[in-house]
């Protein structure tokens, strides 16, 4: 992403290939290699993150919250995420609670930020990563802005301790990696509009 600092980058780019895999992690689970740019990011500020002016600081402080929890650190992206009163703090808090296993808490935050402008992308796109899947009436809800993070909450919570070769677990973490890139991407446009 070419909207993105140097340091952004990085931080996505470390274990990239295995990072946001799990549906439920724990404390302690997160990525040690990441540790030190997380920590010069937070230190540096949220602005830091951006090669370009930044207008909204809660968005920039919401991309902060989120590349803590690509890189699975619960803790400090809990304690961005929930500073930021915002549909998108709310978004983001839903989704840290929901990869704690915190699933009442994580609906309770989606319905917070039920109607969120990224809604309609992931919705799309879920629509693509789901064609060739096996009718499921579950899905349906993934579908609209008001139930689609209860809906993916629910999916989290049946498939997580499923192994991962479960087609259900295997689609659980494909939507929890498209959510995340959606959110990503609109949060990264919104902190530079």
């Amino acid at each position: 992403m070419d909207n993105l600092a140097p340091l952004a980058r990085k931080i996505l780019k470390l274990s990239a290939d295995k990072a946001y895999e799990k549906l439920v992690i724990a404390p302690g689970d997160g990525n040690p290699a990441a540790l030190a740019d997380l920590t010069a990011a937070t230190t540096a500020g949220p602005r830091t993150l951006f090669p370009t002016f930044v207008t909204q600081e809660t968005e920039a402080t919401c991309l902060l919250a989120a590349l803590w929890l690509w890189q699975d650190y619960l803790t400090e992206s809990h304690e961005l995420s929930q500073s930021v009163e915002t549909a998108t703090g709310s978004y983001w808090h839903a989704i840290l609670h929901r990869r704690e296993g915190d699933f009442s808490n994580a609906k309770y935050w989606y319905a917070r930020a039920a109607g969120h402008p990224a809604y309609p992308s992931f919705a799309n796109n879920a629509a693509v990563l789901l064609r060739d899947s096996p009718a499921d009436k579950r899905l349906l809800r993934l579908f609209s802005p008001d139930t689609a993070g209860a809906a993916l909450t629910d999916l989290a919570d049946a498939a997580h301790t499923l192994p991962p070769s479960d087609p259900r677990h295997r689609t659980a973490v494909s939507l929890q990696q498209l959510e995340f890139r959606t959110l990503f991407e609109f949060t990264v446009s919104a902190a530079q509009r």
